[in-house]
């Protein structure tokens, strides 16, 4: 089986090429990609060659884990079945690149206990429930609801609106004036702007390296603040205002099944909305411009690439 993929053959190279597939397992479903989303963390870290060390990392890779398409073919029994409309977070099917994520293609090989089945009604926004669950990921491994979350990009919107469907009234600092509409139950502000500090939990988004000496002041006395960008740089802080607020830092991992779980019941009540993130869409033919528009355009938040309903 081959698939049409994005493939970064070395850092700082962006190419459309077809690839082949391992040969399908037991429990194997194969899927027929309608959208995939590019990420302006991760993907970029490995687009630039800055991504530190990792499992699995090398060259050429297929980048994304951000994709929604259709079973085609499933490989054994299970519960999916051709048709069903799933979310597949990325893939390591592929027997030509390396599949750390491996979501950005025409066709995916993943085991069905890895893809989630989504309605319809979700359309290309259903790309976005990756982010939404580390967003969940992040909010629920922390001991309350964050008061304050930093960055006013897609990740920081869906973690302030699901903190505020779990019942939280966060503030979100933003430093791009372009970035301050959309909010939605929540305020967003310029950091010079706010005040406060005696914030009990704040939630990191931005991946800045050096964000912790600037949030550590702003805490209650035993207060938490929760990483979750990812940090190509080592985090280090000044140590006598954490001591003073005996601060606590918190690193949030990957998101687990339960949160992907959660994110698509929030969707499914009405408690959570994925609407108004997905700002731009190009073909694959065209993602040499869909990536530079993903990492440098501060108009886009979220960046999907439409492969089609069928394959």
């Amino acid at each position: 089986m081959l698939s049409d993929a994005i493939l970064f053959p070395q850092p700082g190279q962006i190419a459309v090429r077809r690839i082949g597939l391992r040969e399908p397992e037991a429990g194997d479903v194969r899927v027929a990609v309608e959208y995939c989303g590019i990420s302006t963390g991760t993907e970029r870290l490995l687009f630039t060659g800055d991504m530190p060390p990792f499992p699995g990392l090398g060259y050429p890779l297929v980048p994304g884990y951000e994709a929604v398409g259709q079973v085609v073919e499933t490989f054994g029994d299970g519960d999916l079945s051709a048709g069903d409309r799933v979310f597949v977070p990325g893939s390591n099917g592929f027997v030509d690149a390396r599949g750390l994520f491996g979501a950005s293609a025409s066709q995916l090989l993943a085991p069905a206990r890895r893809v989630t089945r989504v309605p319809e009604s979700m359309g290309a926004d259903a790309v976005l429930l990756a982010l939404a669950a580390t967003a969940h990921h992040a909010i629920v491994a922390a001991d309350a609801i964050p008061e304050l979350i930093i960055g006013h990009g897609v990740l920081g919107r869906l973690s302030a609106r699901i903190a505020v469907a779990l019942g939280g009234s966060p503030i979100v600092w933003e430093i791009e004036p372009r970035r301050h509409g959309g909010a939605d139950g929540y305020a967003v502000c310029h950091p010079s702007d706010d005040e406060r500090s005696d914030y009990g939990a704040i939630l990191d988004v931005s991946g800045a390296g050096d964000i912790l000496d600037l949030l550590i002041p702003r805490l209650a006395r035993g207060g938490e603040i929760v990483l979750a960008g990812f940090y190509k740089v080592p985090l280090s802080f000044a140590f006598p205002p954490a001591f003073m607020r005996e601060a606590r830092i918190r690193v949030a991992a990957e998101w687990l099944p339960a949160d992907m779980e959660a994110v698509t019941r929030l969707v499914a009540e009405g408690r959570l909305s994925l609407a108004g993130l997905v700002t731009h869409r190009h073909g694959p033919a065209k993602a040499g411009e869909a990536y530079r528009t993903a990492f440098e355009d501060v108009s886009c938040l979220k960046m999907i690439l439409k492969w089609g309903a069928t394959q």
